[in-house]
C-alpha cells in the first residue's frame, strides 16, 4: 500500500503540469474579435478584447492565429510552470491579391500564398482585358503571361500551341476545372476554340507536373477555372468586330436555381473572313466559322459537399492556304487547306466529407473529336477519343495535409486514311501527396505517382517543393521528373499531315526533369519575382523536315535553361506589370548543338492599366520578341526581333460598355522581312515557311458589352 502511494506521488511530480495561458490578438494595436486561435491543435475564438484563455501543459506549444483579411501567424512558444502567462500575437493585413486567392491545381485547395509549389494565377480582371482583345479564343491571354509563348504551328490555318519556358507545346496539359475536356492534344486548333467569357481564373504550374497529372504534363499544367453562378441571375452579351473581317458574338448566362443549385450557360458564334494582307496570294488570316455551346451545373450544400457537371459542343469549319491570286497564282502554286471539326465533351466533379475529417473527390470526363482535314490534294479523316476517371481522398493530421488517389485515362486515335498511325493508350495511375508545415516559416510538399502505360510501360514520377517565408520575402524550390507517351501527332505533323510521314522505327517514351527556384519580395504595392529554371528531355521526339519528312527519337537530350523576371506595381486606379524572360533552349543532332527552332532567347513585356470602378479602363501594352532560329525558311536562318504595341479603352454607360482595341499599332508583319511562299514544296509538302512573327499586321477591333 505504501509503495502504491509513493508511486502515485512520484507520478504526479513527473506528469506535465497544467497551466493557463492568455493569448491576446492585436492588429494595428487594436484587439481582434473572432480570430481563430489554435493552441496545441485545439481551436478557440477570441472575445471582444481579442483574448483567449487556454489550459495547456508546460513545454513548447504551437500557437496558430487566423482571421479573414490577415496573414496567418504561427509560432512555437516555450512555456514554464509560471501561472497566467501572457502571449501577444500581432496580425498583419493581407496586402496583395495573391494572398487572397485559393488554387485547386495542386489538389490541396490552399491559398496561393501558402502553396509550396509555385502556381501562377490570372484573375478575372485580367481575363476580361484579354477578352476584349480576342473574344473568340484564349491565345492572346496565354501569350502575354510571363515565361509562356503561344507558337503558331500551321501557317495556313493558324493553329497554335503553348510553350512553357521553352518546352514544346505537346508537353503542356490543358484542363477545365481539373478535367481533360479538350482531349489529349488540346494544342493546335483547340486553343482557338475556347472563348474566355466564362473563365473566372486561370492557374498555371510550370515545369514537370507528372507527379500530379501523369502523362502529358511534362511541361506544365494550365487549368481553366469556370465562373460560378451568383446569388442573382446575370446575363452578359459581347458583340465584337475587327478591321480584318472578324466578328464575334458571345452570351454568358448565370442563375441560381435553388438555394443549393445554380447554372451557367456559354453560347458563342465566331466568324473570320479569308484575308490576304499583302496580296501575295497567301491567306494571312484563315477563314473560319465556329459555334460553341456549354452549359454548367453547380450544387453546394454549405457543409463541404458539392457537385459540378458540364457538357460542351464545338463545331468549326476553317479554310486557308493559297487564294488563287497574286504571287501564288503567277507561280502556279495551289495549296488549299481546310479543316472541319466537331467536338463533344462532358464531365463532372463530385465532393463529399467523410466523418467530418476526410474530403473525397471523384472526377470523370469523356470527349470525342472528329476532324476532316484537307492538305492540298490529300484528305485525312480522324477521330480522337478520351476517357478519364479519378478518385482522391484528402485529410489533415497535425502539420500534414495529405492526398491519395487513383486515376485511369484512355486515349484512342483513329486515322481512317493512314491507319498505321492509329493508337489506343490506357494509363492507370496511383499518386500520393503530402504538404507539411515544418515550422512557421518553412513548409514543403512531396508527391509521387506511378503510371502503367499500355504502350510504354511503368513510370515513377516524384516531385518535391519547398516554401520559405520571412517577412515580405518568400522563396520556393521545386524539382520533379515525369514522362510523355509520344505518338505521331506533333506540332509539325498537325500542320503537314501524316500521309507522307515516315517512321523508320517505333517511338520511345520521352522522359523529363525540371528544377526551379523562385524568389518573391513584396514592398507595399510593389511585388517582384525572379524565377530560375532548368529542364531536360531524354529521348526527345524530333520531326525531320529538311531533306526528308520523318519522325523519331533523338539520342541526345534537349535542355532549357533560363530566368523569368516579373514586377507588379498596384496603386488604385493604376496597375503596372513588367516581365522579362530569357530561355536558352538547345537540342543536339548528329554531334551538333542547335538552338531550338522558333524559341526566342529574349522576350519582354510592359503593361500599364488604369481602371476606374463603374466608369471604364485604359490599357497600354508593349511586347518585345527577340531573334529565333529558323529551319524551313530558305532566305534566312534567323528571324528579326520585333516589337508589338497595343492600346485598349473601355467606357461604361450604366449596363452598357463600349470598347475599342488597337493591336500591333506599328504594323509589324513577317512578310515585310521574308516571303511566306516557298519556291517549291518542302520535304513535308508545305508551300509556306514557319510563322515567327504576326501576319495580320495592324488591327483594330471594337464592340459593346451588355450586362443585366
Amino acid at each position: 500500500m505504501l509503495c502504491a502511494v509513493v508511486l502515485l506521488f512520484a507520478g504526479s511530480l513527473l506528469a506535465p503540469q497544467s497551466i493557463t495561458i492568455r493569448v491576446e490578438v492585436l492588429a494595428a494595436s487594436q484587439p481582434v474579435e473572432g480570430a481563430t486561435v489554435l493552441v496545441a491543435g485545439t481551436p478557440y475564438s477570441t472575445n471582444r478584447e481579442g483574448v483567449v484563455l487556454a489550459a495547456v501543459s508546460a513545454g513548447t506549444v504551437r500557437i496558430e492565429v487566423r482571421h479573414e483579411g490577415y496573414l496567418t501567424v504561427t509560432k512555437d512558444v516555450p512555456l514554464t510552470t509560471a501561472p497566467d502567462q501572457r502571449i501577444v500575437v500581432t496580425l498583419d493585413p493581407e496586402t496583395t491579391h495573391e494572398e487572397e486567392i485559393t488554387v485547386s491545381a495542386t489538389r490541396t485547395d490552399k491559398r496561393l500564398d501558402d502553396q509550396p509549389m509555385r502556381v501562377e494565377v490570372l484573375e478575372r480582371e485580367e481575363i476580361e482585358e484579354k477578352m476584349l482583345m480576342t473574344p473568340g479564343d484564349i491565345v492572346m491571354m496565354l501569350n502575354e503571361m510571363g515565361g509562356m509563348r503561344v507558337q503558331a504551328t500551321s501557317p495556313s490555318l493558324g493553329a497554335a500551341s503553348v510553350r512553357v519556358q521553352g518546352m514544346r507545346g505537346r508537353y503542356t496539359r490543358f484542363l477545365s476545372d481539373g478535367l481533360p475536356l479538350f482531349g489529349e492534344h488540346p494544342g493546335g486548333f483547340g486553343l482557338l476554340q475556347i472563348p474566355p467569357m466564362d473563365l473566372g481564373q486561370v492557374e498555371v504550374i510550370k515545369g514537370v507536373a507528372s507527379a500530379l497529372y501523369g502523362a502529358g504534363a511534362m511541361g506544365g499544367v494550365i487549368d481553366l477555372i469556370s465562373r460560378r453562378p451568383g446569388d442573382e441571375a446575370e446575363v452578359e452579351l459581347l458583340l465584337n468586330a475587327s478591321t480584318r473581317g472578324g466578328r464575334d458574338g458571345v452570351l454568358w448566362y448565370s442563375t441560381p436555381l435553388t438555394p443549393s443549385w445554380g447554372m451557367t450557360l456559354l453560347a458563342g458564334g465566331h466568324f473570320q473572313e479569308l484575308t490576304d494582307v499583302n496580296d501575295d496570294g497567301w491567306a494571312d488570316l484563315a477563314h473560319y466559322g465556329r459555334g460553341v455551346f456549354r452549359p454548367r451545373l453547380f450544387w453546394e450544400d454549405g457543409k463541404g459537399r458539392s457537385f459540378f457537371s458540364t457538357v460542351g459542343v464545338t463545331t468549326e469549319n476553317r479554310e486557308g492556304g493559297t487564294t488563287g491570286a497574286g504571287e501564288a497564282y503567277e507561280s502556279s502554286i495551289t495549296h488549299v487547306e481546310a479543316l472541319d471539326t466537331l467536338r463533344v465533351d462532358g464531365g463532372f466533379v463530385g465532393r463529399t466529407v467523410l466523418g467530418g475529417r476526410y474530403v473525397v473527390t471523384a472526377r470523370g470526363a469523356a470527349s470525342t473529336q472528329r476532324h476532316d482535314h484537307q492538305f492540298g490534294d490529300i484528305l485525312e479523316h480522324d477521330r480522337h477519343n478520351t476517357m478519364f476517371g479519378e478518385a482522391t481522398i484528402r485529410g489533415a493530421a497535425g502539420r500534414h495535409t495529405w492526398v491519395a488517389g487513383a486515376a485511369i485515362e484512355r486515349h484512342t486515335y483513329t486515322a481512317r486514311d493512314v491507319p498505321r498511325f492509329d493508337y489506343a493508350f490506357t494509363i492507370p495511375g496511383f499518386f500520393v501527396q503530402d504538404d507539411v508545415e515544418l515550422t512557421g516559416w518553412w513548409s514543403g510538399s512531396v508527391s509521387a505517382r506511378v503510371d502503367a502505360h499500355s504502350e510504354y510501360g511503368w513510370f515513377v514520377s516524384p516531385r518535391i517543393s519547398s516554401l520559405v517565408r520571412g517577412g515580405k520575402r518568400t522563396g520556393r524550390v521545386s524539382f520533379g521528373t515525369g514522362f510523355f507517351g509520344p505518338s505521331a501527332l506533333t506540332e509539325e505533323t498537325e500542320a503537314a499531315g501524316l500521309t507522307n510521314l515516315q517512321m523508320p522505327r517505333p517511338l520511345e517514351a520521352e522522359r523529363g526533369r525540371s528544377f526551379s527556384v523562385d524568389l518573391t519580395r513584396t514592398a507595399g504595392p510593389l511585388s517582384t519575382t525572379a524565377t530560375f529554371f532548368r529542364s531536360s528531355i531524354s529521348h526527345p521526339l524530333h520531326v525531320e523536315r529538311t531533306t526528308e519528312y520523318s519522325i523519331g527519337n533523338l539520342a541526345d537530350p534537349t535542355t532549357n535553361t533560363g530566368v523569368e523576371l516579373l514586377g507588379t506595381l498596384r496603386r488604385a486606379p493604376f496597375a503596372l506589370t513588367g516581365s522579362y524572360t530569357y530561355v536558352q533552349a538547345r537540342e543536339r543532332r548528329d554531334g551538333t548543338t542547335f538552338d531550338t527552332t522558333l524559341t526566342p532567347r529574349h522576350s519582354a513585356g510592359l503593361v500599364a492599366v488604369a481602371e476606374w470602378e463603374g466608369s471604364g479602363r485604359i490599357g497600354v501594352e508593349w511586347y518585345y520578341t527577340g531573334e529565333q532560329r529558323l529551319e524551313t525558311d530558305p532566305t534566312r536562318s534567323t528571324s528579326e526581333p520585333y516589337v508589338i504595341v497595343g492600346l485598349l479603352a473601355e467606357r461604361r454607360f450604366g449596363r452598357f460598355r463600349l470598347f475599342i482595341n488597337g493591336e500591333n499599332l506599328g504594323d509589324t508583319r513577317q512578310t515585310k522581312w521574308s516571303p511566306m511562299l516557298l519556291a517549291s514544296p518542302g520535304a513535308d509538302g508545305r508551300v509556306a515557311t514557319d510563322v515567327w512573327a504576326p501576319l495580320d499586321g495592324r488591327t483594330f477591333n471594337g464592340g459593346i458589352r451588355m450586362t443585366w
